[in-house]
């Protein structure tokens, strides 16, 4: 209805929209409530109404880096593959690929990592997200480790690997993206998941 006025839900989510592009372009240290009131194409006024200080907006803002970058979706084109192992493998190579897609988003969280050294808010948020991260790798291995294959790996052993190698892709891919392919990265990974690669 024209004229009708936002929800608060609807306006925190365009406010959120908007600081996750300034952040995105300036860096967590650009992000300030002007330029996201300025991007958001609202009053300054309205966007302390909803973050009442740019540090409880910037909190708000790690919750979306989190989602946008270490939130555990399997695609259904992986669901639907019927080999456990095949699965957790293509789902580990999709996650390389995916996170280097847009290697600002990634850096963005990085630059939430390096605070989180001062900030034990910040800290916890990132250590609930990673572990929510592994957890969903280790129920994917869980089912791709049958009982007698797990002298070369467990399910959590897998899940640690898996979260390290992809963290460790993405900061190469943003320190060297010339170099850095990831059917090279997987060739190069020895014994990758243990034994996942050998047929049952």
């Amino acid at each position: 209805m024209p004229g009708q006025k936002a929800t608060e839900a609807t306006r925190r989510e365009q406010i959120l929209r908007a600081a996750y592009e300034v952040a995105l372009r300036r860096g967590v240290d650009g992000l300030t409530l002007r330029a996201v009131a300025g991007k958001a194409r609202l009053s300054h006024g309205l966007v302390l109404f909803h973050f009442k200080r740019k540090e409880q907006l910037g909190l708000a803002l790690l919750d979306r880096v989190l989602e946008m970058t270490v939130y555990l979706r399997v695609p259904d084109h992986i669901n639907a593959i019927p080999h456990p192992r095949e699965r957790l493998l293509a789902f580990f190579a999709h996650e390389m690929q995916r996170l280097v897609e847009e290697p600002r988003r990634f850096r963005l969280l990085l630059e939430y990592w390096a605070r989180g050294a001062h900030n034990a808010v910040i800290r916890a948020k990132i250590s609930s997200g990673l572990n929510d991260y592994r957890e969903g790798f280790r129920a994917m291995a869980q089912e791709a480790l049958p009982a007698e294959a797990r002298q070369f790996g467990t399910p959590d052993s897998t899940a640690a690997a898996a979260l390290s190698l992809i963290i460790g892709y993405s900061v190469q891919a943003i320190v060297d993206p010339e170099h850095c392919e990831v059917e090279e990265y997987l060739a190069v990974v020895p014994g990758i998941f243990g034994r996942l690669s050998v047929a049952a």
